[in-house]
């Protein structure tokens, strides 16, 4: 049961993962791998500075795959553009 457990719990995680590649690739305007703010407020306006940066966990002004992840699945970014 606890391999069950663990199991699962992996593949929700692999999912994050893969969404946020494949929400990455959708955000991201210039091509560099990297989310800046003014290519997330493009499609998610109601995202405020002080958002972006609780979200940019290194601080270098962008959102990579992982800081995506981490924000959707804290909430506070929605998982898909409306």
């Amino acid at each position: 049961m606890t391999k069950y457990i663990a199991l699962v719990l992996g593949m929700g995680l692999m999912a994050n993962a893969a969404f946020a590649n494949e929400g990455i690739a959708e955000l991201d305007t210039n091509g560099d791998g990297l989310i800046t703010a003014d290519e997330l407020s493009a499609v998610f306006p109601d995202v405020t500075a002080e958002t972006f940066a609780e979200i940019d966990a290194d601080g270098n002004g962008a959102m990579d795959d992982d800081e995506m992840a981490a924000a959707v699945e804290a909430g506070l970014i929605p998982e898909k553009a409306q």
